[in-house]
């Protein structure tokens, strides 16, 4: 059995003053892997994570104090390969994986679009870069788990006030278009398989108390490609977690 967490930390220095890592050796995941780091090696308590018997792999923006991702484990992976072999994207520190025997873990962080314009632009190229990424990928390597934060309500019941939000970036037609497509691909949403309640939310809005209104998104998942559908034992939010403006998911899989 693996479990493995999914969290957009908001910083991850940020998230450790307010004692991520205690509650991480308590939580105490096979696998968890983090977004927005905001951080470069060597600044983000490495040793303290080590002391709790975590390595870490991270691969950072080239901008400091922005986006970039990571992945801590218990078991040394097999291989870690940093970025997805585009520049576009890479230098923006978004997609790291790690191999584990025949299970590959990739955490990611998608392009948030919020601005508009040219970012929303690049946030569906890179929909489709990183889709043909994976395609590609899971030729060599077909058990994946894509976690991450993908910055798309994939579902109706996956935000709130969805009547109002259609022209919103994170759900707008063309995202739950790509993301209904990547689904047909044979994508698994984890959460999904087991949980059909409405109102599960994975990130809040600092304004307006919408965390304790409920009035959130789930933007965080734990996509698996098809051979791993069936391992899926649970999974879950942990909604009440609160380093960040996102919340850790969770998967345990049967492997």
């Amino acid at each position: 059995m693996k479990r493995i967490l999914s969290y957009n930390v908001n910083g991850i220095r940020a998230a450790i003053k307010k004692n991520f890592i205690g509650w991480l050796e308590d939580e105490n995941p096979d696998i968890i892997c983090l977004q927005e780091t905001k951080a470069q090696p060597g600044q983000m308590s490495e040793e303290a994570f080590a002391e709790i018997g975590y390595q870490i792999y991270a691969y950072s923006a080239v901008k400091k104090g922005y986006s970039g991702v990571a992945i801590l484990c218990k078991e040394k992976p097999d291989h870690v390969e940093y970025g997805m072999g585009n520049e576009k994207y890479d230098t923006e520190g978004r997609v790291i994986r790690a191999d584990f025997g025949d299970l590959s873990v990739i955490s990611a962080y998608f392009p948030s679009g919020t601005t508009g314009g040219p970012r929303q632009a690049y946030k569906m190229d890179f929909l489709a870069d990183f889709h043909a990424y994976l395609n590609e990928l899971r030729k060599t390597r077909p058990n994946l788990v894509v976690s991450g934060d993908y910055n798309i309500c994939r579902l109706w019941i996956d935000i709130h006030n969805p009547e109002k939000q259609q022209n919103t970036s994170g759900f707008l037609p063309e995202e739950r278009e790509w993301f209904q497509q990547f689904v047909d691909d044979g994508y698994c949403d984890s959460f999904r398989e087991i949980v059909q309640e409405p109102y599960q939310y994975s990130w809040w809005s600092y304004r307006a108390g919408s965390r304790a209104r409920n009035k959130g998104w789930r933007i965080d998942y734990h996509m698996l490609s098809e051979p791993l559908k069936s391992t899926i034992s649970s999974a879950g939010i942990l909604a009440q977690v609160v380093h960040s403006d996102h919340c850790p998911v969770w998967v345990e899989l049967d492997v």
